[in-house]
């Protein structure tokens, strides 16, 4: 029975929908949940297998007990015991015939149906790419929003709803990614929460002599001899035919002497030693600064005289015939750019219809290289994204129409729907929309001009992070399900609005669905006529 169910199982992993499988599973939480499935199965098939392995062990258990007693009856009078025709014959009998049947039980592999199961599924795992990516990810969590290591590494994050936390394994995992980077700011921070999780008495196959090896070397980077030296010397306490700790202290010793031979200044040498001790991260661009405050809702504020000119609305389209009796809830959300957030203007259903359409073609999301126009990856954007015309779906094509009416701009020219799903830290750092004067190329394919507009849907509610923020004028736009906010990304003259830089905060907590409409400028001649002013 247990054989039976072990090949059911691995019969079961051959009929899973495969579709999903490609590399990239860190870019998408959605493809992710898919792993959730597949390790589920792996468990279902394990456990089928122990519990075939117990069969089996019990099966030889009880011989063993059986033959046990009868050896001991017999061995006390052989001959006696042999005496009685039916015991000699079942004697020839056991070890003619049973015991070889025996030797075959043992010698059975019960673990063929799980091992099957395994390397059917493992070419659908993640690789070390998506390892790497989600490593990464964590990093830039912890840096975009201020997040200390034991914070992270206990798990301590707002709205979450299953809390885990980090092993000192899975901290020393996370330092010797950020090593292999060159990043000694988050090798340092990582090896030394798992060094103080072994500290504390955490029960782990990590080895300290490990850990301080790497974070020595990492703090030396940094500048910082005198903690070096200290760590180097905790090491060879631990380990004292450690080769290259024995070596790197020789060296820290030597630059030590020479500094001291040096005769600098006391000024000098407090200056230099505050280099030395100062955490080193590094240097970002203003942009960036300001992009990472409004992600944690540390932006500027607007002023309440300008606050006061931000009103909610019914809005029915200037006289749209399909809304003027039902007109839809708006509300401003920033002043310059004007930023409109429409409520309530997508279904719970309609969500569910366009993910469903997207999701099996959810592939990593590229950007447009400026200097050779091709399409490739990129680290400040993590997500997958896939696009649905207006023909494939009814709901999709009343997404379209929808977006024309209260917009009153023609979609006809417009991009298809792009669905995006972001992944674990899933970000897209500060870009611009519509195509600026040194890329005249950008869009020469489609022919339809620049993108004149955006339409962004929410499509989930997201836990902590994942706004979509405009650093040039600190606007700061929270997703929200069922949603979608609007802006100009050029004004009516043709000229980029470069107040429209924008970015999507990576995903602190949760699964940040959206889907988006780019429209063009061709069609709109007559719809958003030009004026004579340039920034107008």
């Amino acid at each position: 029975m247990a054989f039976n169910k072990i090949w059911y199982t691995v019969a079961l992993g051959l009929l899973l929908p495969f579709s999903y499988a490609h590399t990239d599973f860190f870019t998408s939480i959605g493809h992710m949940t898919d792993l959730i499935n597949t390790e589920k199965d792996l468990v279902v098939s394990l456990k089928d297998y122990i519990k075939a392995e117990e069969s089996k062990l019990e099966q030889i258990k009880k011989w063993a007990e059986k033959l046990d007693q009868l050896t001991d009856t017999a061995t006390k009078d052989p001959e006696g015991f042999l005496g009685h025709p039916v015991n000699a014959f079942k004697l020839m009998k056991r070890l003619n015939t049973e015991w070889g049947e025996l030797e075959s039980l043992v010698l059975k592999d019960m673990s063929d149906g799980f091992i099957s199961n395994m390397t059917i599924q493992r070419q659908f795992f993640p690789n070390d790419e998506d390892q790497t990516g989600a490593a990464k990810a964590l990093l830039r969590l912890q840096d975009t929003y201020n997040l200390d290591t034991d914070t992270l590494s206990r798990g301590n994050l707002p709205g979450v709803k299953h809390k885990s936390f980090l092993t000192a394994e899975d901290c020393f995992e996370l330092g010797k990614i950020a090593y292999t980077e060159a990043d000694y700011y988050h090798t340092e921070l990582w090896m030394e929460q798992a060094l103080k999780q072994l500290d504390e008495g955490e029960v782990s196959s990590a080895d300290k002599v490990y850990i301080l090896d790497y974070l020595s070397y990492a703090v030396y980077q940094q500048g910082d001899l005198g903690k070096a030296m200290m760590l180097t010397k905790r090491l060879l306490e631990l380990d004292p035919e450690h080769q290259r700790a024995n070596g790197n202290m020789k060296y820290f010793e030597y630059i030590m002497a020479k500094e001291k031979e040096a005769n600098k200044s006391s000024t000098d040498s407090e200056d230099q030693m505050e280099k030395e001790t100062e955490v080193k991260k590094k240097d970002y661009l203003p942009e960036r600064r300001k992009y990472e405050m409004l992600c944690r809702g540390e932006g500027l504020k607007m002023t309440p005289r300008r606050q006061k000119r931000l009103f909610c609305r019914y809005y029915d389209g200037n006289r749209n015939p399909r809304y003027i009796l039902g007109p839809v809830k708006q509300e401003d959300e920033w002043d310059k750019p004007r930023i409109v957030r429409f409520l309530d203007i997508i279904s719970d259903e309609e969500i569910e219809t366009v993910k469903e359409l997207a999701k099996p073609r959810l592939r990593r999301a590229t950007i447009s290289n400026p200097i050779t126009g091709a399409l490739e990856t990129a680290h400040y954007r993590i997500s997958k994204s896939a696009w649905l015309s207006g023909y494939e779906s009814p709901v999709v094509s009343r997404i379209n129409t929808r977006i024309q009416d209260l917009t009153g701009l023609d979609v006809s020219t417009a991009e298809e729907l792009q669905v995006a799903n972001y992944g674990v830290g899933g970000q897209y750092e500060p870009h611009f929309d519509f195509a600026r004067a040194n890329e005249p190329d950008a869009f020469k394919e489609l022919g339809t001009g620049n993108r004149i507009a955006t339409w962004l849907f929410y499509m989930s509610d997201v836990s902590a992070g994942g706004a979509t923020v405009f650093p040039e004028v600190g606007a700061s736009v929270w997703p929200k399900k069922g949603t979608a906010v609007f802006w100009y990304n050029l004004f009516p003259s043709g000229e980029g609005d470069y107040s429209t830089r924008h970015a999507a905060c990576p995903v602190l907590v949760g699964n940040k669905w959206v889907s988006n409409k780019w429209l063009h400028e061709r069609g709109q001649e007559f719809r958003r006529p030009c004026t004579l002013s340039e920034l107008e």
